[in-house]
């Protein structure tokens, strides 16, 4: 169950329809999850690969908008250098565990220079963008068990309804605040003077904290099952944030920065060892990998405009619920070596 669902409201905006990233139309989300045993010495597969797509249609050719913003960077990403140069992504946001990237930065690879033959011939290479965070205590990670064909496989699964949560995909092995983490995803509405309305989705990859930093207080509840004693050495988190509103690559930029607020108020501290990372983009506009002439037009929100204060705010509630969502979605779950991590089960 989502926290609203158990009486817990984050922030004073409203949700979209979904309460999810998928409430930015066109945004969808796949999910490839492995959860078997290796061998007969207690290693085992407990990881995944997840996939979200700012558009239903060729980004190589139709890029969006697009910033990163890193909160600490002890992390191991792909495609953050030119994403930020040139402020567009031309690839799906891909998220697995840390030593997952190259197999699923190769499976990109291969799913886009299948659809765009013109890659490295007639036109440049191609950007992707990998998130990772660490998921040992359960996930044999030495074992490599993602592949090239999981990351394509996520993609071709990517749909535009409610996008699974918990413990799916990337976030199969991942652990926050000592219970089991994961997936998150929550989803704001942003309504400007003469009432149009723009929304603000957020997709988490938990991996964070130790029990005792959960700041349980701000929400009046507790562990059902009392406080956990895993504390990893390394976690990590990756924030998604996709918006529908027309922003600068610089502007999404200063949005995605109060993602980090939201990460916050549940108690991170940005921890030395914390892979603490934000990628944002807007569907506002695409744009067009081939283009004739000199100059182009877009248009943007004022810098000074109202909104943007209520943009930061969404930013902030989105992320802050997306995490909490992906601790209250999340099960039980046994990995290598039979270390189990708990399902954080909230009671008041």
């Amino acid at each position: 169950m989502k926290v609203r669902e158990l009486g817990i409201t984050i922030g004073q905006l409203p949700t979209g329809e979904k309460n999810c990233i998928t409430d930015i139309e066109g945004v969808s989300v796949g999910h490839v999850t492995l959860d078997y045993p290796l061998n007969d010495s207690g290693d085992a597969a407990c990881t995944g690969v997840t996939a979200i797509l700012p558009h239903q249609g060729n980004l190589f050719r139709e890029k969006v908008t697009a910033a990163s913003y890193v909160l600490n960077g002890f992390g191991k990403t792909t495609g953050l250098v030119q994403l930020d140069e040139l402020g567009v992504i031309e690839s799906p946001i891909m998220l697995t565990n840390t030593f997952g990237v190259p197999n699923v930065s190769q499976g990109t690879l291969q799913y886009l220079l299948e659809q765009n033959e013109e890659i490295g011939i007639s036109t440049g290479t191609v950007n992707i963008v990998v998130g990772e965070c660490n998921d040992s205590h359960l996930n044999s990670i030495r074992h490599f068990p993602v592949t090239p064909e999981h990351a394509i496989e996520a993609i071709q699964q990517a749909k535009t309804h409610i996008a699974e949560e918990g413990a799916v995909g990337a976030g199969k092995g991942m652990v926050c605040f000592g219970y089991k983490g994961g997936i998150g995803s929550s989803s704001r509405l942003v309504e400007n003077r003469t009432g149009k309305k723009y929304t603000v989705g957020c997709l988490v990859l938990s991996n964070f904290g130790k029990a005792s930093e959960f700041l349980t207080d701000r929400y009046k509840i507790t562990a059902a099952n009392g406080e956990s004693t895993i504390s990893p050495t390394d976690g990590s988190i990756i924030i998604v944030m996709a918006t529908d509103i027309p922003l600068s690559s610089r502007q999404l930029k200063r949005v995605i920065k109060r993602c980090g607020i939201g990460l916050g108020r549940t108690g991170s501290n940005f921890s030395h060892g914390s892979g603490d990372i934000v990628v944002g983009f807007t569907t506002a506009r695409t744009v067009q990998h081939q283009f004739v002439g000199e100059l182009e037009s877009r248009q943007q929100i004022r810098e000074d405009h109202d909104i943007m204060n209520t943009l930061f705010m969404a930013a902030a509630e989105a992320t802050e619920e997306a995490i909490l969502n992906s601790l209250s979605q999340a099960k039980t779950t046994t990995g290598r070596n039979n270390h189990q991590v708990q399902k954080y089960n909230f009671v008041e």
